[in-house]
């Protein structure tokens, strides 16, 4: 029988939870304690290291009273640490105003600098307003046919030139502050104050922040805003001291370059923010072009060039698209009359007509990124080496492997369209495609007079720069040299070979670069001072995944290349650009197609990064160290006993393979002599090609500076080199 609950003895149990309730009472009043405690000894640190603040404070105060006879008040934040007033004059109104500006700066107790932009290098000196606190302030005329003053041409070009350089990138001024003042006349409507507003456009491109909307100084007193220029600038400068008061107190964000059209300045602390633009919005506004952070007041005053038919700049992504819509519609108009019958027979003869390969969207966006366009389909570009050589700042790997003056080298090229589209294309597709020539030809003559003249007008542009040096501007008037690799296919001219014997003619050496798509064209080829060959992979997959070329059999016509390759007697080259992840793991694939072709030097590169671009999908994990580059060369020359590696360039990561044949009593020979290749030449088109000649009939041995392993790393030391003093912002390549 259970026992019932009345004989259960509940005294034991109730004294252990009883037990039990003390020993947890006692442990949490021990840990209340403990905080109670740590809360005390805090709060006594803190006051005896506030004490002990407070008593050197004092004790400084007390030295400077005695040693300086004030008392230093305590540091606060600089917002804005000064004001720097660039011009841009031709008559001198410009430099007033800026003078008068500087007065109304320094009334703020602000130190203050007027620059004239003749003196000033922007390439040294214009990334140091990123992290400087200045307020820049740019006031800048417009001369005659919407050019710059003499005085700011260097300054306007540099500018426009690194607002389309993929290399600066669109944060490259990111944290410079600046204001844009423009002189100009209405009655010039179609480029009223075009140089302020282009100015205010190319700071914005580069990632700066406007500070307030642009002003438009107007000469034309019945058009002028204020009834006068000077009264436009007075308005302007009122505001722009105005707005100086308010960023000196950090109550005001710079423009984010989202404001409504006159109201940028108008906006007051408190006031409500205009919502910050994510990066896809700012490349889209940058590739539309849309006003955004153009607009001005006067901008219903200007003239046309603000409505334009298609975009004032176009990104090279985007021409594909404007392309097709132009086709799609004149098809459309096409279509339309023939239904009509307003053509008739006329439209099949219209048809059978060649066309331009240059269209006029495919001009525009091409001479806004600095081609000088020849013709209906060539063009010549400035290479930035050519500038660097002009200012002694060294040249190009070419200047180092072959011995190349860059400041006297003409990039240009004969056709301007490609039977590739390669992943890493510096210009991102911007020329067109085709297998073959099927547009309208130009003249060799015309073409390369005209290249000449244009690139002496390049040339000329370089007078009084700050850093070039006479000598070498002299020297660059008289082209030397002319790399025929500027963009597109050179060997797809018809008459490339007229071409090349009128720059022989001309006592100008020739470096013909080509896809290896055409291999028929490479065997009827003159001679060249030097034939390259891109070789940008080594595998059939690879290379469609890399070149993506247009030709169906396109492997059996890059082997057919190399073959024709091997049977030339003058100096021939391989180009091989390493693309990380994608091509650097072919080693002995690449061995094969050596012993293919034969060539007398190999170009190993690392793929110079382009910047985003919907057509290809590169980013900088592609791009390769130099180490990397140096080690694939050093494993590839294991695997060809024929070569050794020769020379270097650190600067461009890029590495020269030689063939032995070159390396004569221990010393290398990768040089060329000029002079002695025109008249070899000369004797070969005065036999009618009877009288050949051999690449070792016109070398020149390399200096030790170039040779690989040198401490120069293949920089001349006639140079000096140029350090960027914001090396995370690279822009090194090409």
């Amino acid at each position: 029988m259970a026992p019932s609950l009345d004989t259960w003895d509940f005294s034991p149990l109730i004294s252990l939870w009883i037990n039990r309730f003390y020993i947890y009472l006692a442990f949490a009043f021990g840990i209340t304690l403990w905080i109670c405690f740590q809360i005390v000894i805090r709060k006594q640190s803190f006051i005896f290291k506030d004490q002990n603040s407070q008593d050197k404070s004092v004790l400084k105060a007390t030295r400077d009273l005695m040693t300086n006879g004030s008392i230093s008040l305590e540091k606060k934040e600089v917002f804005v640490s000064g004001v720097k007033i660039f011009y841009g004059s031709q008559t001198g109104t410009a430099k007033g105003f800026a003078a008068a500006l500087a007065e109304a700066v320094s009334s703020l107790d602000l130190p203050v600098a007027v620059i004239d932009l003749k003196e000033y290098d922007p390439d040294d000196h214009l990334l140091e307003e990123v992290t400087s606190k200045n307020v820049c302030a740019f006031l800048v005329a417009t001369y005659t046919d919407g050019r710059p003053t003499e005085n700011a041409e260097w300054f306007c070009k540099w500018l426009e030139e690194a607002s389309n350089d993929f290399r600066f990138g669109k944060t490259y001024l990111k944290g410079m502050r600046y204001a844009v003042f423009g002189l100009g006349n209405s009655a010039y409507a179609s480029h009223f104050n075009k140089v302020g507003k282009n100015v205010d456009k190319w700071l914005w491109m580069l990632g700066a922040q406007r500070v307030m909307t642009r002003g438009e100084g107007d000469c034309h007193v019945v058009r002028s805003k204020h009834g006068s220029i000077e009264d436009d600038f007075r308005a302007w400068k009122a505001k722009f001291i105005m707005q100086l008061q308010v960023l000196r107190k950090g109550e005001k964000k710079p423009c984010d370059g989202n404001c409504k059209k006159g109201k940028c300045e108008s906006r007051q602390p408190g006031s409500e923010e205009v919502e910050p633009r994510s990066p896809a919005q700012d490349r889209l506004q940058q590739r539309n072009h849309v006003e955004g952070p153009f607009e001005s007041a006067s901008a219903d005053e200007s003239g046309p060039e603000d409505q334009p038919s298609v975009p004032s700049v176009v990104d090279v992504e985007d021409l594909g698209t404007i392309v097709s819509r132009v086709r799609k519609e004149k098809r459309a108009k096409v279509q339309q009359e023939e239904k009509a019958g307003l053509f008739g027979n006329a439209v099949t003869n219209e048809a059978s007509e060649r066309r331009a390969m240059i269209t006029p969207a495919l001009r525009e966006a091409l001479t806004k990124q600095g081609y000088q366009l020849i013709g209906s389909h060539s063009g010549v570009k400035l290479c930035r080496w050519t500038k660097s050589m002009l200012r002694g700042r060294g040249g190009c790997y070419k200047h180092t492997f072959y011995g190349i003056e860059s400041h006297r080298c003409m990039e240009t090229t004969p056709s301007l369209a490609c039977a590739n589209k390669c992943v890493f294309c510096w210009r991102h597709h911007t020329n067109p495609v085709g297998t073959e020539w099927r547009w309208k030809m130009d003249q060799p003559e015309m073409i390369l007079k005209e290249a000449i003249e244009n690139h002496q007008n390049m040339i000329k542009q370089f007078k009084g720069v700050p850093g070039v040096r006479e000598q070498r501007f002299t020297e660059g008037m008289t082209v030397k040299h002319c790399a025929l690799s500027l963009v597109g296919e050179p060997i797809m001219y018809p008459e490339i070979n007229r071409f090349l014997k009128l720059l022989h003619e001309c006592k100008i050496s020739s470096f013909l670069v080509t896809n290896a798509q055409f291999p028929v064209e490479i065997r009827k080829l003159m001679p060249v001072t030097q034939l390259y060959v891109s070789v940008d992979a080594s595998t059939e997959g690879s290379l469609k995944k890399i070149d993506r070329p247009l030709f169906k059999d396109f492997w059996q016509r890059f082997r057919d290349s190399l073959k024709a390759l091997a049977a030339k007697q003058q100096r021939t080259v391989y180009r091989l650009t390493l693309v990380k992840a994608w091509n650097v793991d072919e080693l002995q694939a690449y061995a094969e197609l050596v012993c293919l072709g034969s060539p007398d030097f190999i170009e190993v590169k690392g793929v110079t990064y382009c910047g985003e671009s919907s057509a290809s999908s590169l980013t900088m994990a592609n791009v390769p160290w130099y180490e990397e580059v140096v080690r694939f060369v050093q494993e590839l020359v294991g695997l060809i006993p024929d070569y050794e590696i020769a020379c270097e360039h650190e600067h461009s990561n890029c590495l020269l393979i030689a063939h032995k044949k070159f390396k004569i009593d221990r010393e290398w020979w990768t040089w060329i002599d000029y002079n002695r290749f025109q008249e070899l030449i000369q004797e070969y088109e005065d036999s009618s090609g009877s009288k050949t000649f051999s690449a070792k009939d016109y070398m020149a041995k390399t200096p030790h500076w170039a040779l690989f392993g040198a401490s120069e790393r293949g920089f001349d030391p006639k140079d000096t080199r140029y350090q960027r003093k914001n090396k995370s912002k690279d822009i090194s390549g090409c």
